[in-house]
């Protein structure tokens, strides 16, 4: 599985995440360290070039730093994809 294989939720909660920490200030190094992860953990979730992602675990833990509810790092909507021919 490529990072191009993630499934679109997954990509959405990656991406959301990588916003968040940014708009708060936040390193990779600092986020992974919050989690006790290591510290490339984070660097390859935001990578291209990686298929690591986060799991419910790590959302819980997410909402406890970010001071926000698991849902904000969800679509407010199903995300429909598209069938592949």
């Amino acid at each position: 599985m490529s990072k191009l294989d993630l499934e679109p939720i997954e990509q959405y909660v990656i991406d959301t995440v990588r916003k968040m920490r940014i708009e708060k200030g936040i390193s990779q190094k600092e986020l992974a360290f919050d989690l006790d992860l290591s510290i490339g953990f984070i660097g390859d979730v935001e990578s291209h070039k990686s298929n690591a992602k986060y799991n419910l675990k790590h959302i819980n833990k997410l909402a406890q730093i970010f001071n926000c509810s698991p849902k904000d790092f969800l679509p407010k909507n199903a995300i429909v994809e598209k069938r592949k021919k």
